[in-house]
């Protein structure tokens, strides 16, 4: 943990390229989710690599972010954070909340 922010989990380039949340069953139907995904593309295209959005620009690393802004997400679908290379790197499985960042907030 990092003893500045608090964050378990560094919101970072390498972070958000190995993030599953874009493709988690409870965001892949949300359409505030979906729009948000094509303006980083556009942002991160324009702006070049090495561009990182903030967070709440991204539906992305919620593990770091917290709790998303899009409204329109699916509960009832199961998360895949067990699955993600964030998840594993940072050993979420012993931090709060386990799963469901992107309704219950950042890991600590």
């Amino acid at each position: 943990m990092n003893k500045e922010t608090g964050q378990k989990v560094p919101f970072t380039e390498e972070n958000l390229a190995m993030c599953m949340c874009p493709r988690c069953p409870v965001q892949t139907e949300s359409q505030c989710v979906n729009e948000k995904l094509d303006k980083m593309a556009e942002a991160v295209k324009a702006a070049g690599k090495g561009r990182i959005p903030k967070p709440g620009e991204v539906p992305a690393v919620y593990c770091s972010a917290g709790v998303a802004g899009c409204k329109d997400l699916d509960f009832s679908q199961m998360c895949i954070c067990g699955s993600c290379s964030v998840w594993h790197q940072y050993n979420l499985v012993s931090g709060k909340p386990v799963y469901y960042f992107c309704r219950d907030g950042k890991a600590h």
